[in-house]
């Protein structure tokens, strides 16, 4: 039987990440104009400066959305209006009308999950209201929507690498309708050190490349003691009156935080990430996310207690997870955490005062959404082990139910 603990839930490196080389769907870094930065919230954060938003102005943003896209708005002093979606995630454009106006400076909008959405619509909003438009590919790094590439209906938009590459860090910003000037300045050495074994570490720890992770074996050893009594030394040490605490090494979105850092804003994506980004097989990216979808639906057709949020699976869709919708979610959670099944909630936890009033559909989604990995680097026993697990706790939920 397979380890769980084997069955990685993002991209880690391995052999195959550089088969493949060529491309299938278009890209975000595709644009014409392009920045490599450390994640998408600071994207969203650079997007609305360069747009102009400050003290004053109103940002629409999803009523379903990660909490992570709310303090770049905080960040320049704007506030955050939410708009409704519908059930299937699209904007409910109608509500949507009805908060553009005066003192709206952007809009975001989000293609959840991978499956490109149609924003001719909300452009022509945005358009007539004197709104500039973020695009959020978060969740959609490659793709397309009636020929239309992901990426190019916005003013800007915004990409977060790492859901798709097998990195420690990473994100986008870029645009099909205005230059952007080279983002000035890296991290310091120690994040490229940490965004370099960051990557390697998980990989390491899923069972990958063994022959390598045999040869840094000690490097390792040695590097995290080292990083080890280096911050015992920091939390012993008294900080002037007055003084900021150091900067973080890397930032807070590469663990699963929520926060935004300005420290990041304006800084590189380390020179390790940027080299995967050039080099991973795209193709094989592609093709091998859509085949895991496919292979998952099929393997947990008929099993009761669930549906798909999405009927099929687009032509120009690359999907970051598999979201189903749970009819018992609760129990259901209970029983894959037990079993080790690696799984997103996306939702779940949304911007304080986002509740049933703002709009339903986005509190439902949250908590009946489960995203299943269907990454390119899940191995042939990893994804059975994973269709079996999910199967066997749906019905035992659905049996157990009242």
């Amino acid at each position: 039987m397979t380890d769980t603990r084997a069955i990685p839930s993002v991209p880690v490196l391995s052999l195959g990440t550089f088969a493949g080389r060529g491309a299938n769907l278009p890209a975000l870094d595709d644009a014409p104009a392009m920045q490599a930065v450390t994640s998408g919230r600071i994207a969203i954060g650079m997007a609305l400066r360069a747009l102009g938003v400050g003290p004053g102005d109103r940002v629409l943003v999803p009523a379903y959305h990660s909490p992570s896209m709310i303090p770049p708005v905080h960040w320049r002093g704007a506030e955050v209006v939410f708009y409704r979606v519908h059930p299937d995630t699209t904007a409910d454009l109608d509500d949507l009308a009805r908060k553009l106006g005066p003192g709206v400076k952007a809009v975001m909008a989000t293609h959840f999950f991978g499956f490109p959405q149609d924003l001719r619509a909300l452009r022509a909003l945005c358009d007539a209201n004197g709104a500039g438009l973020v695009e959020d590919c978060a969740h959609c790094y490659f793709g397309e929507r009636d020929g239309v590439a992901v990426g190019s209906s916005g003013d800007y938009a915004i990409g977060s690498s790492m859901k798709f590459f097998p990195i420690f860090e990473g994100g986008c910003l870029v645009s099909h309708r205005h230059a952007l000037p080279a983002v000035p300045q890296g991290g310091g050495r120690g994040f490229e050190a940490k965004a370099a074994l960051g990557a390697l570490e998980a990989s390491f720890a899923q069972g990958r490349l063994p022959i390598l992770r045999a040869a840094l074996a000690l490097p390792l050893r040695l590097k995290t003691a080292l990083w080890n009594w280096a911050k015992a030394r920091t939390k012993a040490r008294p900080n002037a009156r007055g003084a900021s605490p150091a900067p973080a090494l890397a930032p807070s979105s590469s663990d699963s935080s929520f926060d935004f850092d300005p420290h990041w804003v304006d800084r590189r994506s380390s020179w390790f990430s940027r080299a995967v980004l050039r080099r991973a097989g795209r193709a094989r990216l592609v093709e091998g996310r859509r085949r895991h979808y496919l292979e998952l639906e099929r393997a947990l057709a008929g099993a009761p207690g669930w549906q798909p949020l999405f009927a099929a699976l687009p032509t120009g869709a690359c999907p970051w997870v598999f979201p189903l919708l749970a009819d018992h979610p609760e129990a259901l959670f209970e029983r894959l955490r037990a079993a080790g099944v690696p799984m997103v909630r996306f939702g779940a936890s949304l911007w304080p005062g986002v509740d049933a009033s703002v709009c339903a559909n986005s509190v439902a989604l949250g908590r009946r959404l489960f995203g299943l990995p269907v990454h390119q680097e899940l191995r042939a026993g990893e994804r059975a082990w994973l269709a079996a697990a999910v199967r066997r706790a749906l019905e035992e939920t659905t049996e157990a139910a009242p």
